[in-house]
């Protein structure tokens, strides 16, 4: 069995002269949780639709399960769901008659399931789709998304017009899938919503992959803010070229500082005087991810 969910190599897309993604390199294993983080306009969308198969790539080549995008592009969608970000319904059917004209072109489906994830997602089936608020209508898109099972499900902002409940409860469905050993991919600008449910994370900056690290590992990286409260003031020159450490602030028996990665060398300078208090804003991924755009971006699609 082919362990890679997602492989694309060189991928490439340009509109016209406009660059929507560029040489991406790109694996997401099976059975992990893969988020693709950028804001609107990055790529991310570009990426998605070029892997589906719904616009060609303008060289580069993409691959699921092993299955070449285009090539076989059928065969990967009897084996994958796919949650657009801007998902259309047909407003004069009711949620229970869409999930059964699309079980009906997919086949096999559970639908003792269908009702479990209408009933976890506080989904009325029975009413009509122009009736139901953005975030009813997005429920049915999840409802869709999950109810086949398939070995690997890819969703656009997948929580937009969700309240925080409902929120909780999608990521309960995105670890249940984990747990199967099927593959999710989810392209967000929300970070709380990646490093909660991500295994892995992968950047995209104005079309190109920046970087692809384990949630982890990429907060080990980042930038840490650091306030140390010493029982004296301290030389104003102690913290100066310390491999790491920028933005030095001495006031008193004060010291704030930027630390990049490791804070190895900045202790062992600290524990040279009394210390009595050390606070430090651990980065979250909306930190890391804010760093990667600092120098600007383009944001064309």
């Amino acid at each position: 069995m082919n362990d890679t969910a997602i492989l694309t190599r060189g991928l490439t897309k340009f509109y016209g002269s406009r660059k929507g993604i560029q040489a991406m390199d790109l694996r997401v294993e099976r059975g992990e949780v893969f988020g693709f983080l950028g804001p609107n306009g990055a790529g991310k969308t570009t990426t998605i639709r070029t892997l589906l198969d719904f616009i060609r790539p303008t060289k580069g080549s993409a691959s699921i399960f092993g299955l070449d995008s285009r090539k076989n592009s059928l065969e990967i969608r009897k084996r994958v769901s796919y949650l657009p970000g801007d998902i259309a319904l047909y407003e004069k059917m009711t949620g229970q008659e869409i999930l059964s004209y699309l079980a009906n072109l997919r086949g096999r489906i559970d639908w003792k399931y269908v009702d479990d994830l209408a009933d976890r997602l506080q989904c009325n089936l029975s009413q009509t789709i122009h009736t139901l608020s953005r975030g009813n209508k997005q429920k049915i898109g999840l409802i869709q998304a999950f109810m086949q099972q398939p070995e690997l499900i890819i969703m656009d902002e997948p929580t937009s017009g969700l309240d925080p409940l409902m929120q909780q409860e999608f990521y309960g469905l995105v670890q249940e899938v984990k747990a199967d050993g099927r593959t999710v991919f989810i392209s967000s600008h929300n970070m709380s919503e990646v490093e909660k449910i991500c295994d892995r994370v992968g950047i995209i900056r104005n079309g190109e992959l920046v970087t692809v690290e384990d949630v982890n590992t990429l907060k080990e990286h980042a930038v840490h803010q650091l306030e140390v409260y010493f029982a004296n003031p301290i030389p104003k020159n102690a913290f100066q070229e310390i491999t790491g450490v920028r933005n030095v602030e001495t006031d008193g028996n004060v010291l704030r500082c930027t630390v990049m990665g490791k804070p190895d060398a900045l202790i062992k300078v600290i524990a040279q005087f009394e210390t009595e208090k050390i606070s430090s804003h651990e980065p979250n991924l909306e930190d890391i991810f804010l760093s990667y755009y600092s120098k600007g971006v383009d944001y064309d699609e």
